[in-house]
């Protein structure tokens, strides 16, 4: 069983080009991750803080597992993610040091929230 906590925010995920600046927008909340590749930069930050015109998708919220997790521990994101497939549920994560954070759209929150509750995980 893992502990998840439901955080506040409802988030949006954001692609700028691959040599764009970091803006500082993204940075205004609490949570927020940042990814450049080879082909992108690929945000993570509080919708309400996304200005027009950016290439997004909002409507995300975000569960994040009890950590810190040891990089030793086996099948933390199956565990997770296995009953949000079985129920038909798309997700993002994003990995930190410490933990893992599960987004789903706040459309299918009610269905993942129950689809993990019956796999055993508790969330707060």
């Amino acid at each position: 069983m893992l502990k998840l906590t439901l955080l506040p925010e409802t988030l949006a995920i954001c692609r700028l080009p691959r040599d764009a600046e970091i803006p500082g927008w993204a940075l205004a909340s609490d949570f927020y991750s940042i990814t450049r590749t080879a082909d992108e930069l690929s945000l993570v930050c509080r919708q309400a803080d996304v200005p027009g015109g950016v290439r997004s998708e909002g409507g995300w919220r975000c569960l994040k597992v009890s950590g810190p997790l040891d990089f030793s521990m086996v099948g933390v994101m199956a565990r997770l993610s296995t009953p949000l497939a079985e129920a038909g549920i798309s997700l993002f994560v994003v990995s930190t040091f410490d933990t893992d954070y599960l987004l789903v759209k706040q459309d299918r929150l009610g269905p993942a929230l129950a689809a993990l509750a019956r796999a055993g995980h508790s969330i707060t």
